[in-house]
């Protein structure tokens, strides 16, 4: 029971981006997507969650190939972007029921879902609230709750700090803890080292469209052959050889 990708080539034209990418993000595992701006860490995403079709290599989700029944495939994850995208013309109750429907979620147990979380992100009194009303990290925390409704198999998170107080970081973690418990694979692409070494349990470390190293802490250390370096450190070196 995993994502996985394998030997994935593409980007956003001919001249490809990924080259060559394999990794697994197996059953109630969290695992850091990491790498400098430009590494791809972001066209990894946008490939698992459907936006760019792989120029070559395969992406499955427990069994289910998103080349081969996509419907089926997308069905299974939730997403977090780096930048909130929201409908102007939506309230936040509105957002949250168009979430339910894309999902086919039962109304009275989403609705519970839904309240716990506003009230763990302090939105439970801007249900009628419009985008236009919310801060950059009002809107982030509106894409977490619409991410963390529905029950998947998948979930990815696209630099999820930016923009969020440290209230607010420190419940995203405890929710996506809540959420690897319960068995869904998560894959979080972040610049925040520190705090990906303390939460993630192994990465995918990239750059220039590669994988330079894959596997826990741990393992990173001892393939760079530094015993008591951080994780920024081991990048950092792994980067500039």
């Amino acid at each position: 029971m995993s994502l996985e990708v394998e030997h994935l080539v593409g980007g956003y034209s001919s001249l490809p981006v990924l080259k060559d990418i394999s990794f697994e993000v197996k059953q109630g595992t969290l695992v850091g997507l990491i790498g400098l701006n430009g590494a791809g860490k972001s066209t990894t995403i946008n490939h698992i969650i459907g936006l760019l079709r792989p120029q070559k290599g395969s992406i499955s989700l427990n069994g289910v190939s998103l080349q081969n029944a996509p419907a089926a495939y997308k069905k299974k994850i939730a997403y977090i972007p780096e930048i909130p995208v929201l409908y102007d013309e939506l309230t936040l109750k509105e957002h949250l029921e168009l979430t339910m429907m894309a999902y086919k979620l039962e109304q009275k147990q989403a609705w519970d879902h839904a309240l716990r979380l506003l009230k763990i992100f302090r939105l439970e009194k801007k249900l009628d609230w419009f985008p236009i009303n919310f801060s950059k990290g009002m809107k982030q925390k509106v894409m977490i709750v619409c991410a963390m409704l529905p029950d998947v198999d998948l979930l990815l998170v696209d630099e999820p700090f930016l923009g969020l107080d440290p209230l607010a970081t420190r419940d995203l973690l405890n929710l996506l803890a809540e959420k690897k418990e319960n068995g869904t694979a998560i894959l979080m692409s972040t610049h925040v080292l520190s705090t990906a070494q303390e939460v993630c349990d192994s990465f995918v470390m990239i750059d220039e469209g590669q994988v330079l190293a894959d596997g826990t802490f741990a393992d990173l250390r001892k393939q760079s052959r530094q015993p008591t370096a951080s994780l920024s450190e081991i990048y950092l070196d792994m980067t500039q050889k």
